[in-house]
């Protein structure tokens, strides 16, 4: 690409707070009022660092595993999802428990079940040790086998190839996860299609807003974390989509100056359980050097929003639920 001397940011449109983590973070937040602290969260309700910090002032203490919950306490599951042997330990352990399971990634597990229930062998697109990945496989262990990736399909061995069906983890990239069921399909024909696309609404918007201002970039900004899988995926999806160059930020005090060399075009975006105020910092610090000309480029609108688990729910008529979409978290020094 060639710079200009305007210097300006496109900005993707949607970015950030999808409708799950929105529901898995206020759920921690609505715990936390009703319950008082402190509430336990079994990993990171989100990959998201700031977030975490956040509900940790708060009161929120994360664990590992649900062994590190004191018993009779109540902890929250992430929106990640969880196995049947973890809601059985908890229960064993006599934890009160609120389960902030992505409904989309409920719908993973359910079709697992399902096919599991059919006796096919199932095929879980995805990266090996990803919590959702755990939880998903974790429904029926017997029967599915996890592949990260299409170079990875030829080490697959099923029963009957007339039986084999596929799942994928919700975060994944679009275009990858279709390379990896051709490749399957290759192998065997009859492979079975889940009834409805795994890879979240949410993921798909993100990817397909850096597809469209990619080409015109020079650099890429993603705000994420490092364990976010949907963050990463932008980073790639952004290079392959014509992008010169492209990094995820936790924040923008990991923004470099040496970044915007020859830089014209930055575009910015972030993951979906980056809150907003983050993407504000990063847009703050580039103004600040000079790319104070933001254009918001919006591909898809999304309207989607989930209720929160049933334990939340307000009781009686005119409670609000809330949503972090209209509230703000406090700033953290970043």
């Amino acid at each position: 690409m060639t710079a200009t001397n305007r210097r300006r940011v496109l900005l993707a449109k949607p970015r950030g707070y999808c409708a799950g983590v929105d529901r898995a973070v206020v759920t921690v937040e609505k715990a936390l009022e009703q319950y008082g602290a402190p509430i336990y969260v079994r990993k990171q309700i989100v990959h998201n660092t700031h977030v975490v910090r956040t509900l940790e002032e708060r009161g929120a203490i994360f664990v590992e595993e649900t062994d590190e919950v004191p018993e009779g306490a109540t902890v929250v599951f992430s929106a990640h999802g969880v196995s049947p042997a973890v809601h059985r330990e908890a229960a064993e352990r006599g934890l009160k428990t609120i389960d902030a399971t992505c409904p989309l990634v409920t719908k993973v597990h359910k079709e697992a079940q399902r096919f599991a229930a059919e006796d096919h062998d199932i095929i879980l697109i995805g990266h090996t040790g990803h919590e959702e990945v755990e939880g998903t496989s974790g429904e029926a262990p017997e029967h599915i086998q996890i592949v990260d990736g299409p170079d990875e399909v030829d080490k697959v061995v099923v029963r009957d190839p007339d039986k084999v069906s596929w799942l994928s983890q919700t975060t994944l990239s679009v275009d990858e996860t279709k390379a990896a069921v051709d490749a399957l399909r290759k192998r065997f024909p009859n492979l079975i299609d889940p009834p409805s696309d795994d890879i979240c609404y949410a993921t798909s918007n993100r990817q397909a807003a850096v597809k469209e201002i990619a080409p015109q970039c020079e650099l890429v900004v993603v705000v994420g974390s490092a364990n976010s899988s949907n963050s990463v995926r932008l980073v790639e999806v952004a290079l392959e989509a014509g992008a010169d160059a492209s990094y995820l930020v936790d924040n923008a005090s990991f923004l470099k100056d040496e970044w915007l060399e020859g830089v014209a075009t930055v575009g910015v975006t972030s993951g979906a359980s980056v809150p907003e105020i983050l993407v504000r910092q990063v847009l703050e610090w580039l103004a600040e050097r000079g790319f104070g000309d933001v254009e918001e480029i919006e591909t898809e609108r999304e309207k989607l929003t989930f209720a929160l688990p049933k334990e939340l729910r307000p009781s009686r008529r005119g409670d609000s639920e809330g949503s972090l979409r209209h509230r703000s978290l406090p700033v953290t020094p970043v």
